[in-house]
């Protein structure tokens, strides 16, 4: 975009001045820069898009869990109404083989805090996926601007020798070599700023996710050790689900997630 945008503001023919002749002139060190920021610029706007496909793919998931899931006999029965790559599903599933194995152990351990910590990695293995990608966000808004500024500097450097070897110091000299330089200052700016917003929209879209994700967890711990009978009411209402299920350590240590089938 903002090559068109040069290109499109630079007159028509030979232009000694424009974008194309600061790279010519730039050699390798200019051309090296450039073809770094715009790759950082087109990886950052795939990592935006795609993260913005797989959130709102998880934000309907929860839509539907909060409507449909609930109201099922059984955890089992609930989760073979999810998608089958469903990042809740995966939290049911997690617990539901956390159940089982609970039941193999021959070291005590507190029923409770085995769910727990099952359905915990289960959470943190789901918000690391999501995190995938947004740490080179946060890389290309810091170092993309002084990358630019690099190419502006040996930009300005080689300028300054080529008008000190032509012994010439007018502003016709001077001022095209040195604006040509400062071209990598603006792409490097264009480069990070669409990067950092995109970094702080997509972890505000994750914080809410995880958010959600908390939530349902607690709700299938709440269920699993009270053996069924905690769990939130299906719909806008789930949300005050979590509240429900802290008194589930009683239940667990009743063995009411032991003699689950």
């Amino acid at each position: 975009m903002f090559i068109t945008i040069l290109a499109a503001a630079a007159p028509k023919g030979d232009n000694p001045y424009g974008l194309e002749a600061a790279l010519r002139e730039g050699g390798i060190i200019a051309q090296s820069v450039f073809g770094i920021l715009v790759l950082m610029l087109f990886v950052s706007l795939y990592i935006l898009f795609t993260k913005l496909f797989e959130q709102q793919k998880i934000i309907n998931q929860y839509k539907r869990v909060r409507g449909q899931f609930w109201t099922s006999n059984s955890l089992r029965e609930g989760a073979a109404k999810l998608e089958k790559n469903s990042a809740y599903r995966q939290i049911v599933d997690d617990g539901i083989q956390a159940q089982d194995q609970y039941k193999e152990l021959t070291d005590p351990i507190e029923a409770h805090d085995w769910l727990h910590g099952s359905l915990a990695r289960s959470e943190a293995s789901i918000n690391s996926q999501l995190n995938g990608g947004l740490a080179f966000l946060a890389t290309t808004g810091a170092t993309a601007p002084f990358i630019g500024l690099f190419g502006t500097v040996v930009g300005i450097y080689r300028a300054l020798i080529k008008i000190g070897s032509a012994g010439q110091a007018s502003i016709d000299a001077v001022a095209g070599p040195v604006g040509e330089a400062l071209i990598m200052t603006a792409l490097g700016l264009v480069v990070a700023v669409p990067a950092v917003l995109a970094y702080n929209f997509l972890q505000r879209r994750n914080k809410a996710i995880s958010e959600n994700l908390n939530a349902f967890s607690n709700d299938v711990l709440g269920y699993l050790a009270s053996d069924g009978r905690v769990r939130p009411k299906a719909g806008p209402a789930a949300k005050a689900a979590p509240a429900a299920a802290k008194p589930t350590t009683t239940a667990g240590q009743a063995g009411g997630v032991q003699t689950r089938a």
